[in-house]
């Protein structure tokens, strides 16, 4: 780096990527638990080049890491593969980057390859594992060597965070800025069945073009949060950026059946506030209630006149709607004073009532892209139990798996990556869900670190 150029904080510290794809046995301290027969899968960016322009981690080349543990024996191994998309196959043979800051082509030769980098979400669905990235089609890859891969065909965009129906098996999805223009107001809601079958696909207008990370699922109904994170063409061929925060469009959020057509979704108002993940969403009588991680601003996006972001945090905020009330207002109310985010649930009650909830957060430490505690609330009892590591330690999203599919709610285990500063190098700890201030009952070491990411999740064996 030339002297004087400022270090991007998307490509230092533990978001700097690794230039390697390693294959080795992990060393086990403690007891794989005998539910875990499986592998625990993270995706998240990992530029394959020096990218070109200003670098934002959400357009990084997609990297798979795969542990895989076999408590029988005690034992664990690590994989890890770049996902093998057009666009890193096309940059592998030319030995260079070929796509700029935005990820779109940056090279003439590659003005045709589908830009997708398949870097946020890895999801197990109709037998098939599928790495995921907003805007793209879902990439499907090889469970065990994680090379062989191919975008699907899901008829259009897709998203990062599909929902799956404990019940029925459904995958529940949607794509912002759908149909062939970009930045768009268009909105398509579909839905795969348990099977792997796209069975529905719609589209309709949001009251604006909006950056919709995520979206919410109960077992009656979809709602589309349209926040003030706006998108806009005419703003980016002024020079100014494509997407920015402007809190003057004001924040809505569209609820509908699931089985009911797209004229019948109704919106709901509510002051700017800004959410990539929500925890879950679930009914009550007329009522529906979303735990979500709520910023009162967009972060890391700059200002509609291309000032710089407004520095915000996340807490775990309620959303409340009432369906049978005459108002359109959603009420909001915080239920937690920790600046968090990545929330997760025992995903057999997702969409449904629920008692337990894990998220990573920031204690003493200001941040926000990385975060260096693990909290578990129980809303039941109102309590929450937080961990926190070691100074200079960070820690990625944290999955629950459950002790046995008819366990108890939050009875089972949370896999978390940690990061040990001192060191450079990562671990896997296993911990009791209901108790992660405990000791851990295993962790799996690596000999180096494993980058900051996005999202993971289970696949039994």
């Amino acid at each position: 780096m030339a002297d004087g150029q400022a270090i991007n904080p998307h490509l230092s510290g533990n978001l700097a990527p690794i230039h390697s794809e390693d294959d080795f046995d992990l060393t086990v301290a403690g007891r794989i638990p005998d539910s875990l027969h499986g592998a625990y899968y993270r995706n998240g960016p990992n530029p394959q080049f020096e990218p070109r322009g200003q670098y934002h981690a959400f357009i990084g080349d997609g990297m798979i890491h795969g542990f895989f543990l076999d408590p029988d024996s005690n034992t664990a191994r690590y994989r890890n593969r770049w996902v093998r998309t057009p666009r890193w196959q096309a940059e592998h043979k030319a030995g260079r980057s070929l796509f700029g800051g935005m990820g779109l082509p940056s090279d003439p030769s590659v003005a045709n390859i589908n830009p997708g980098g398949a870097n946020t979400n890895i999801v197990w669905h109709g037998g098939k594992l599928m790495a995921l990235q907003e805007q793209s089609e879902p990439f499907q890859i090889d469970p065990a060597g994680m090379e062989k891969g191919v975008f699907m065909n899901t008829g259009g965009k897709f998203t990062a965070h599909p929902k799956i129906d404990p019940h029925t098996g459904e995958l529940v999805w949607f794509a912002y800025s759908a149909g062939p223009q970009p930045l768009t107001n268009l909105i398509d809601y579909g839905v795969t069945d348990a099977t792997g079958r796209v069975v529905r696909r719609d589209r309709f207008a949001a009251p604006f073009a909006s950056m919709m990370h995520d979206f919410m699922v109960t077992r009656n109904y979809v709602l589309f949060p349209v926040l003030p994170l706006s998108m806009d063409m005419t703003r980016a061929m002024k020079g100014l950026p494509p997407i920015a925060w402007e809190p003057g469009k004001g924040a809505f959020v569209g609820v509908m059946k699931r089985n009911a057509g797209i004229d019948a979704i109704r919106w709901f108002e509510m002051d700017p506030n800004y959410i990539f993940h929500p925890m879950n969403a679930w009914e009550d009588g007329s009522k529906i209630h979303c735990e979500v991680m709520e910023y009162p601003s967009a972060p890391l996006f700059p200002m509609a006149d291309g000032s710089p972001p407004q520095h915000a945090e996340a807490v775990l905020t309620r959303w409340t709607i009432d369906l049978a009330a005459s108002t359109n207002a959603v009420k909001r109310e915080k239920l937690d004073d920790l600046y968090a985010e990545f929330p997760r649930l025992d995903e057999r009650f997702a969409g449904l009532p629920y008692r337990h909830g894990w998220y990573v957060a920031n204690v003493g430490h200001r941040n926000p892209l990385i975060f260096n505690s693990i909290a578990h609330i129980d809303y039941a009892t109102g309590k929450r139990t937080t961990l926190t590591m070691n100074p200079g330690d960070s820690v990625g999203e944290p999955i629950f798996v459950p002790r046995s599919a008819t366990a108890p709610e939050g009875d089972g285990h949370v896999i978390v990556l940690v990061h040990r500063a001192a060191s450079n190098h990562s671990e896997l700890m296993i911990l009791n869900a209901q108790d992660i201030t405990g000791a851990p009952e295993a962790v799996l070491k690596l000999p180096r670190r494993v980058p900051a990411g996005f999202h993971g999740n289970w696949m039994p064996t």
